[in-house]
């Protein structure tokens, strides 16, 4: 994204870019493609307050009417939540919206554009997307792995969408040159539990540790960007050996339906939603929130 792209910033954001404060960016398509109103308006604004209670500016990014917005008014993030044939945006598909003056919501790869188009450096999410199970005959992978490695940002989530490849996914980071922290973990998280039983390539206990890695990396230059992987809190988890029932059943209904491309995602987790009876939303908010509050400590340890 060039200099001169016109970006939206909320009042609070303009503010914290100007002062030099720290800011944690959002994504927005939870809002729109991750869970049904209001209960995506009050979960938007439950993220956004944990990182002002922490010390940070929130920072939800998305395109309204071909306009990037960094930061939402409250008016915007409803207006957003109840719009209709929202874009999910990634990072083929943002200055699509924006050309033809759509609505779009920012998948992982699309915030962090914005984001670093804007200044900020570390980015709060759920889950990435990653190399898809079957990829070897499919070539289904994520576009958030490619912006890993070219855009510095630091993502911080619970892991891969756990109905991913892990290994697979593991290794095209590494590929990439992409650091993959295992923030207080010998493992990886699998998103919805907190041990993917997959070994972390790094492990870092204090978030203080991780802000000095974002600045030693950025003094290389064209560096990319970190991922940063937050096991959901214990009493939030579904155990991984339970979830996988779920997603082996539900994979199965997408491959059944022929379900493919970027439609696999949305569907298998609304059929996983369907067969946990609501427990994977829940655990998928509770750890939304707990990355948030990982984020801001990392984003007011790179003010000191």
């Amino acid at each position: 994204m060039g200099s001169s792209i016109k970006i939206h910033h909320s009042k609070e954001v303009a503010e914290a870019l100007s002062s030099g404060a720290p800011i944690v960016a959002l994504e927005s398509t939870i809002i729109t493609h991750g869970m049904p109103y209001p209960q995506n308006v009050e979960t938007a604004r439950e993220v956004e307050q944990i990182i002002r209670d922490g010390g940070a500016v929130p920072a939800t990014i998305a395109v309204l009417n071909g306009e990037l917005h960094v930061g939402l008014e409250d008016e915007t993030l409803d207006e957003l939540a109840n719009a209709k044939d929202v874009m999910k945006c990634s990072r083929a598909d943002l200055s699509f919206a924006m050309a033809l003056g759509k609505n779009g919501s920012t998948t992982v790869a699309a915030t962090m554009m914005a984001a670093h188009a804007a200044g900020i450096r570390v980015f709060a999410t759920g889950g990435i997307g990653g190399v898809h199970k079957g990829a070897e005959t499919t070539f289904d992978i994520s576009a958030d792995l490619d912006e890993l490695s070219r855009t510095a940002v630091c993502v911080v989530s619970a892991g891969a969408k756990a109905l991913l490849d892990i290994p697979k996914t593991l290794e095209v980071l590494e590929t990439r040159g992409v650091p993959v922290i295992g923030f207080g973990c010998e493992n990886v998280p699998a998103f919805w539990s907190r041990d993917s039983k997959i070994k972390a390539p790094y492990r870092l206990d204090d978030a203080n540790d991780i802000s000095k890695l974002i600045k030693f990396r950025e003094t290389f230059g064209d560096h990319g960007g970190m991922l940063v992987t937050n096991p959901v809190p214990a009493e939030d988890e579904i155990p991984s050996d339970e979830m996988q029932v779920f997603i082996d059943a539900s994979i199965k209904a997408a491959e059944e339906q022929n379900i493919t491309g970027k439609n696999v995602t949305p569907f298998v987790l609304q059929d996983i939603f369907e067969r946990t009876a609501g427990r994977s939303l829940a655990t998928n908010i509770a750890l939304v929130k707990n990355n948030a509050k990982l984020a801001t400590k990392i984003a007011c340890g790179l003010t000191d």
